[in-house]
């Protein structure tokens, strides 16, 4: 009677763990892909006549594909800690790229996914690009570990020398010296082996923050052959005239296929189904109209967009995005609403069931409604907030709000102004202010109390000078 009694508990505490398993196994993954300066048009789903993407393009067959998407800023380092953490960046003290050495980094304080995830019992890898701290190496500054990663291997802003054999990664703080190897192969190889390695019973975030396609690019020689006819022998740094498009077209399909590595992972590994998968760019593209030596043989698709990089126009912030998940998405899903990067926080966190910190101010909506075709509305305009260096936008523009189809960019003062009705006029040419001066009021106000916020925001820290020198 005994071994019996002992047989059902045996057997019962088995189905109780196995339930318990199951349950934490039905959680879903979350793989978040970031790409360096990708533009809204170079990818074939978006209108590239050129570039090849099967991958990307069969995501977004699979999901919802955004048409008027915007990244946080047109530069790199305040876009990546936007879309961590649902906050605008100029609230975490990131306001620019963030060169190496530079005493600028995303606070302990903040809160990013993976903390949220970490402490949700999530397994967070990194594979790819940081850029939000002064280097990798600098032991004052909040390094991935401290915004939740278990395992990471990142470079700081851009693979040195180029994206073939890098000298600059590190993983989990320490230097690794040459990677042999093209950076996007690099990248995807240590993310699978990751996911490989990972803890099978535990849900994980992967967050693949890939170099592609930021200058200086490296390709291999099979997809560099695939665009010969789009590319000259020589490049001329002298009078910056580069070796044609084709380096970089190669770059986007090499890029795709590496990601296609990742899907397929996913496929393989029956992961796909519960996984939420996020793709997009953390800003405009370097187009063929150089600014800086380092930007020759760049040629980025803005998709006919004015402007590109670090231009607040359309060309600079607006670019392409995808989400997938079955459950909650339906494929083939076009969504045409304005949203924003740092949306994708508290997005995330519903579709997850999870709540986000109520302690601060979250820029981001969710727009989880607009997944299964739900009514949406955004309770305040859309915010960027611009710090300028030499050599970026030319024109000093220095905020911008888009409010339904208005949409206004500013000098530092909120004095110099340009209004553009994008329903009528997606390629901001017709500057409306005059003949809407309630629009433009209403928007100038908002931008200047959004100023107040940031300057007024206790978790903004006080060594990045104030506000008022944005």
């Amino acid at each position: 009677m005994k071994k019996s009694v002992q047989l059902i508990l045996l057997i019962f505490s088995f189905g109780i763990n196995h339930v318990l398993i199951h349950a934490q196994v039905q959680k879903p993954n979350v793989v978040f892909i970031l790409i360096d300066d990708l533009g809204y048009g170079d990818l074939a789903n978006y209108g590239h006549q050129y570039a090849k993407t099967p991958n990307i393009d069969k995501l977004a067959k699979q999901g919802v594909k955004f048409t008027n998407f915007y990244s946080p800023s047109p530069l790199c380092s305040p876009s990546r800690a936007s879309m961590l953490t649902g906050r605008t960046p100029f609230r975490l003290g990131i306001q620019s790229w963030i060169p190496e050495g530079e005493n600028v980094y995303l606070r302990q304080e903040e809160v990013t996914m993976s903390n949220i995830l970490k402490d949700n019992g999530y397994q967070c890898f990194l594979s790819g690009k940081w850029h939000l701290n002064g280097g990798l190496s600098e032991t004052k500054h909040s390094q991935p570990k401290d915004a939740g990663f278990d395992k990471w291997m990142a470079l700081h802003a851009f693979a040195i020398p180029n994206h073939k054999d890098p000298t600059n990664f590190y993983e989990d703080g320490k230097p690794l010296g040459k990677t042999e190897g093209y950076s996007g192969t690099i990248v995807v190889d240590k993310a699978l082996g990751y996911l490989d390695k990972r803890d099978k019973t535990k849900p994980f975030f992967l967050y693949l923050p890939m170099n592609e396609v930021h200058g200086e690019i490296a390709s291999p020689e099979k997809f560099l052959k695939m665009y010969k006819k789009h590319t000259r022998e020589e490049i001329d740094l002298v009078n910056l005239k580069d070796n044609g498009p084709g380096e970089y077209y190669a770059n986007i399909t090499f890029m795709d296929d590496e990601i296609g590595r990742v899907l397929k992972y996913l496929d393989k590994n029956d992961l796909a189904q519960n996984t939420i998968v996020i793709f997009t760019s953390d800003n405009g593209p370097v187009t063929s109209q150089w600014r800086k030596h380092w930007e020759v043989n760049l040629n980025g698709s803005t998709g006919g967009f004015r402007g590109r990089k670090a231009d607040l126009y359309e060309g600079g912030i607006r670019v392409p995005a995808i989400m997938r998940y079955p459950p909650q998405i339906n494929a083939g899903l076009v969504c045409d609403e304005p949203v924003h990067g740092y949306d994708f926080f508290p997005t995330l966190f519903s579709m997850l069931k999870m709540p986000i910190p109520q302690d601060r101010i979250i820029d981001g909506a969710d727009i989880s409604p607009l997944l299964t075709k739900k009514p949406f509305v955004r309770d305040k305009p859309l915010f960027w907030a611009f710090e300028l260096r030499p050599g970026d936008d030319p024109e000093g523009y220095f905020y911008a709000a888009r409010d339904g189809d208005w949409k206004i960019i500013t000098d530092f003062e909120v004095k110099k102004v340009k209004l553009f009705n994008l329903k009528k006029d997606r390629f901001e040419v017709h500057e409306v202010s005059k003949a809407n001066p309630q629009v433009t009021e209403k928007l100038k106000t908002y931008i200047v109390q959004m100023k107040q916020s940031i300057e007024n925001d206790p978790l903004r820290p006080k060594d990045v000078g104030s506000p008022n020198k944005f």
